[in-house]
């Protein structure tokens, strides 16, 4: 075994590798021989250097292929981590290497992108801007996946990764993990998702990692909650067994049990959707029950593993949104629940924190103390607990917080320069303490520590792993536990454990078959991805890598439920519904006439949508037999709001052929077809929060629309509208209406983001295809008229709207003379009836209670 003067000696010496950057270790050397052969997964435990492999990896793809890197990771901390260590390792101009994320603007990274040869950047941002046509992936002949177990449903690897595929002259994929799944499966799934060809596995177990690792020790310690803790969660759990009582009265459950697990949850769940779907007002009676046995979950687990604080600033989030003006039943039941205002009471007259801290307290003394440690971290789940720690650690130890960017309420996020800064500061030993939410678990290279306590454990391997990693890489580490007595901490932290011992069991077997995880992958369809990279022989035999070495070749080795009841209105599949009917890709080539004649009348008609997920552009033939439509090599144009990509719908139709995309924040509406269609997307929930919460905002994004364009379309996406809650058909039949004959819009349903993407695609081919017109984006709204400002300010007042303002405004003449008018009058102005009037006294004349 090399000692630590012998390693330190001993550098890489590769082209494009700052001589003596890079220590020489043999299974980096190899873990990047072999990812250079072919799109590869790397494992390799926390701390061991796989930003390093990765680093090896793009010097010899820049020397050998040319072109440009491109490294992701989820963090903007770790991206800028990995820019200076890239910038301080690879023999490359350091204005060469760049970092995109969400603080350097579109432009810039546009302009970036041309001259770059590393682009360091978070996901979200490359997606947003091949999503938006802003670069090309065609000259990037190495792009690496760090943390790769991310790459599941709709994370942006996994879009990014497809259009890489799709594009790139010459790909070559690397991920890279230390933890990339609980299990074989979800491995897999990863890899499948990214287009990786191979596993590579290196564990602590390995002779040439063993040397670079040491023991950590892990143990756990329990906590007695004090007898007012139990008290409030006692009180809290009467009223959980309370709901599921009367859930178990529906007949959808059969536990009252107040630890009622979350996988029944989710089965009654399921049951009372289908009661809602068959319009049986159990099922809406049930749900708002069932909303509130999550919320009492929640504050049950605040009180037991975190803090008497941080249920006390839950419980008053819960108190300031049940105020709101769109408050459900349920959350003006639970705040008002007597059981619930007795736990309340109690946590406000508790005066001591959760036993915990003491606990935590205790533990660190040691480590800095007797034991002469010089760091800890602290992991949280909780923003609120990480707050509440910090203030109460630091009255003994020099402490400070790591949280992310957002805002929360109580709480300011971090910006990335404060991060940063806070590392570099915890680094250089300014402070002992650092209290982290999770932000801190992923690849930061956070210094070597004493100690990594955990406040309370976590519920997947996954993250365990990563925690752990942040201590025992240099020299023995340790890690503490705490747990709560008799609460939902000790089942976590078994999970935890079991499916830890499972992944490494896991990473061991893949290693030993990655001849067999090849062949499943190839039978996956993957084969088109795999080795499409070359070794320094290209051969693909393996060889000698740069420092004379030998090298082996390797081994190489949340569902919306489907509403049947026949409501959803005008929604269609891409190519036709099962009885043969033409779909819309049939239309595609009629007329902008036709089209432009019968826009203004849609308003819903029609029977319900079809599951079917097929592409679009197609045409049927006489039979009813869906053929594929010639395609006529005309591109056309999708602008989308950038609000927009929490969907996948923009996503969709940038890989589509004959689709560009291109984001803009738009002034008006979601997306922008032509010069004058313009369509504003609302999902049923969204539609029917409009109906309910008070919120006129829809009326009011239609009305601009239609001032800035001819043809506004709403487009109302997903099932249920009349079943999905408690709404009366003829208020949705009024909106519907209002929307139509009011503001001129075409009103379509769509069942999914699927279909609502199709519909785009051919909206967008009428208009620029067949009628030959421009995209175009209109500017800024227009300045409100008098009138229109005085129907704003009365519609407003929830149950009014847009249409009866106007009835009042010219009734009463002035906003002044409505706001002042009693009931009686109220009630003679047309369409005004008792709940109406009543509520605009009960607006206009009742004092204000902030």
């Amino acid at each position: 075994m090399a000692t630590g003067a012998e390693r330190d000696t001993e550098t890489v010496d590769r082209p494009l590798v700052v001589p003596g950057a890079l220590e020489r270790r043999a299974y980096q050397l190899r873990l990047a021989e072999a990812a250079a052969r072919g799109h590869t997964l790397v494992c390799l435990p926390t701390g061991l250097g796989k930003t390093a492999v990765s680093l090896l990896v793009t010097a010899r793809r820049l020397h050998e292929a040319g072109g440009k890197s491109l490294l992701l990771a989820p963090t903007k901390p770790l991206v800028t981590q990995h820019a200076d260590f890239y910038r301080e390792a690879l023999d490359i101009p350091d204005d060469d290497v760049v970092v995109f994320t969400g603080e350097v603007s579109p432009d810039d990274r546009a302009t970036l992108w041309e001259d770059a040869q590393v682009v360091v950047a978070t996901p979200q941002v490359v997606e947003n801007d091949l999503v938006g046509n802003r670069v090309s992936l065609s000259a990037v002949t190495h792009c690496t996946f760090d943390e790769c177990h991310r790459a599941t449903g709709d994370y942006a690897y996994n879009y990014i990764a497809e259009r890489y595929h799709a594009e790139a002259d010459d790909p070559l994929v690397t991920g890279m993990s230390a933890s990339p799944g609980d299990d074989e499966e979800s491995i897999l799934q990863v890899c499948e998702n990214l287009g990786l060809g191979s596993v590579e596995v290196m564990t602590e177990d390995d002779a040439d990692v063993a040397e670079y690792t040491h023991d950590t020790s892990v143990e756990w310690e329990r906590v007695e909650l004090p007898e007012t803790v139990e008290e409030v969660r006692d009180a809290l759990q009467e009223v959980i067994r309370d709901r599921l009582t009367q859930l178990k009265e529906l007949g959808v459950t059969s536990t009252t049990q107040p630890d009622v697990s979350e996988r029944e949850i989710h089965k009654i769940q399921g049951r009372l959707r289908d009661l809602m779907d068959n319009d049986q007002s159990e099922g809406y009676q049930g749900m708002s029950l069932l909303a509130e046995v999550r919320k009492l979950r929640t504050a049950v687990t605040y009180v037991e593993t975190q803090s008497v604080e941080s249920f006390r600033q839950y419980m008053e989030r819960q108190r300031e949104a049940a105020r709101s003006s769109g408050a459900s039943k349920a959350d003006q039941r639970l705040v008002s629940e007597p059981k619930v205002r007795q736990a309340v009471r109690l946590a406000r007259e508790y005066d001591d924190l959760h036993p915990k801290f003491r606990r935590a307290r205790m533990k660190i003394a040691e480590t800095l103390g007797i034991q002469g440690g010089e760091r800890v971290i602290v992991f949280t789940e909780s923003r609120d607990t990480a707050e509440t720690l910090t203030d109460f650690l630091g009255e003994h130890f020099s402490t400070e917080r790591f949280v992310g960017q957002s805002d929360t309420e109580g709480s300011d996020g971090m910006t990335q320069t404060e991060q940063q800064d806070t590392l570099e500061r915890f680094r250089a030993g300014e402070f002992e303490v650092l209290v982290s939410t999770s932000v801190a678990e992923e690849g930061l290279d956070v210094p070597e520590v004493d100690l990594v306590l955990f406040y309370e454990p976590v519920p997947t391997a996954i993250r365990a792993i990563q925690r752990k990693g942040r201590t025992g890489r240099q020299t023995e580490g340790a890690v503490t536990v705490l747990l709560a007595e008799d609460t939902r901490d000790e089942a976590y932290f078994w999970k935890a454990r079991n499916d830890q011992k499972e992944m490494e069991q896991e990473l061991r077997n893949l290693k030993d078959a990655a001849g067999t995880i090849e062949a499943r992958l190839e039978q996956a369809g993957l084969d088109t991805y795999a080795n499409e990279g070359t070794d320094s022989n290209g051969d693909g035999t393996g060889g000698t890598d740069a420092d004379g070495v030998g090298v082996d070749a390797g081994s190489g080795d949340e569902t919306a439920s489907s509403d049947t009841s026949g409501d959803s209105a005008g929604s269609s599949t891409a190519d036709g519904d099962d009885d043969g009917q033409a779909g819309l890709g049939a239309f595609a080539g009629e007329s902008g006439e036709r089209a432009a004649a019968g826009a203004d009348e849609t308003t819903g008609g029609g029977g319900p949508g079809d599951d079917s997920d097929t592409e679009t552009g197609d045409t049927a033939d006489a039979e009813g037999v869906v053929a594929a439509a010639e395609p006529d090599g005309e591109a056309v144009e999708v602008v989308a709001d950038q609000r927009e990509l929490d969907s996948t719908i923009a996503r969709d139709l940038s890989t589509r052929d004959g689709v560009e995309t291109r984001l803009e924040t738009l002034a008006v509406g979601d997306y922008v077809l032509s010069d004058r269609v313009v369509v504003e997307r609302k999902t049923v929930a969204d539609f029917l929060d409009t109906l309910t919460g008070g919120d006129r905002s829809l009326f009011e994004q239609v009305g601009d629309a239609a001032r800035h364009y001819e043809r506004p379309v709403v487009v109302i996406e997903g099932e249920g509208l009349y079943g999905e809650r408690n709404v009366h058909p003829k208020a949705i039949h009024g909106a519907l209406a209002s929307l139509a004959v009011d503001f001129g819009a075409s009103v379509l349903r769509t069942a999914d983001e699927g279909e609502t993407a199709d519909l785009l695609e051919v909206v967008a081919e009428r208009e620029q295809v067949e009628s030959d017109r421009e995209v175009s984006v209109h500017g800024e709204k227009q300045s409100r008229t008098l009138a229109e400002q005085q129907e704003y300010v009365v519609a407003a007042i929830a149950e009014v709207g847009p249409v009866t303002a106007r009835a009042l405004l010219e009734e009463f003449g002035s906003v002044e003379a409505v706001m002042t008018a009693d009931e009686e009058a109220l009630r003679e102005a047309e369409g005004v009836g008792e709940v109406t009037a009543e509520r605009v006294r009960e607006v206009t004349g009742s004092d204000y209670e902030g």
